[in-house]
């Protein structure tokens, strides 16, 4: 029986250059190496997928730290002061085999105030052979006395395309084919995550019967709205036709299709419009994510005389629904009054 590995686990990058879209803080990493001038306390901050983890490792393995001197620590789960009054009794012991003991300390931020006092004492004056690598998702729960300690490095959520070539590139190695709407799909679905990314790639290829995935496929797969959908509201708002428009989210809502991403979708889509009736110079950039359907759709929809309502105050519009559906009792509601509001012949 084949072992089933996840497969952000199975492509974890495991050398500088496997890394993607951090390079401000790769090339850094590699100059301290290089120049022998090692912080002895390294933050990484960031969302969650990013990568901080991942390059914590790596770049313990660039300094010569072998498995047996690397420590990892969940702060989620060992968040008190007695598991930080362990580690500093245990920082003091020498490295078995390498230059330096490294200590990957994870969600550093949820460690209780005492355990965050007890660290500031070791991180004042670390042993020369110890290096701390602390990783977080909520840099703004670091107390500022560790901040000040420690080199702070910024990991960028990865683009929307970086996210998409990413899951086409292990989909490829995993014998699947994802059409390029597709991978976009996924790419939004992730929301910044190279973990999720991957997540919802896996599930394509479990899922799907054979060996491409559309985005239909995917769609069904996340809880997004099919294309034929999204065109049938783009559609409707397009002619300011209410009717069609509520049908379309009403299908939409029976296929439980989740209402932020439902919303984030047709906001990509009405930008795309924006941007094809004022940037008319690149409409093969602007249009790289969508299929050759959906393209010929949205470019019908920017040349259209008279200019079409899909524009910057829809935008706006859908924004402020977007904020309101975290909140409302019934997801699809804000979307609902917005559609009548902009469907009204004084819109």
């Amino acid at each position: 029986m084949t072992e089933h590995v996840a497969l952000y686990r199975k492509y974890r990058p495991t050398t500088w250059g496997e890394v993607r879209d951090q390079d401000h803080i790769v090339s850094v990493l590699k100059g301290a190496i290089a120049k022998g001038t090692i912080p002895h306390a390294l933050l990484f901050a960031g969302s969650r997928g990013t990568g901080k983890t991942t390059l914590a490792r790596i770049f313990a393995a660039a300094i010569g730290t072998t498995a047996v001197d690397l420590y990892e620590m969940d702060a989620a789960s060992n968040r008190g002061i007695d598991d930080i009054r362990e580690l500093r009794e245990a920082v003091h012991t020498l490295p078995f085999e390498s230059k330096y003991k490294v200590y990957i300390i994870d969600e550093v931020h949820m460690l209780t105030k005492e355990a965050f006092n007890a660290l500031l004492k070791t991180l004042e004056e670390p042993p020369a052979h110890v290096i701390f690598i602390l990783a977080t998702t909520e840099e703004e729960k670091i107390i500022d006395t560790i901040l000040s300690r420690c080199q702070v490095f910024r990991f960028r959520a990865p683009s929307r395309a970086v996210l998409a070539i990413a899951v086409t590139d292990v989909a490829e190695k995993e014998g699947f084919k994802l059409s390029p709407d597709a991978a976009d799909l996924i790419a939004v679905a992730a929301d910044g995550s190279f973990r999720d990314a991957l997540g919802i790639t896996q599930k394509v290829i479990m899922a799907s019967g054979d060996s491409i995935g559309s985005s239909d496929e995917v769609a069904s797969i996340i809880g997004a709205p099919k294309t034929s959908v999204i065109t049938a509201i783009l559609t409707a708002l397009h002619d300011k036709d209410a009717a069609k428009a509520l049908t379309a989210l009403a299908l939409a809502t029976e296929a439980h299709v989740e209402m932020k991403l439902f919303i984030r979708l047709i906001l990509d889509h009405v930008r795309a419009v924006m941007l094809l009736r004022n940037q008319s110079a690149s409409p093969d950039v602007l249009l790289a994510a969508f299929g050759q359907g959906m393209r010929e759709t949205l470019t019908g929809f920017a040349t259209a005389t008279p200019p079409t309502p899909l524009n910057s105050h829809l935008l706006l519009r859908l924004l402020a629904v977007s904020d309101q559906t975290t909140r409302s009792p019934i997801p699809h509601l804000p979307l609902e009054i917005a559609i009548v509001e902009l469907t009204s012949k004084a819109a």
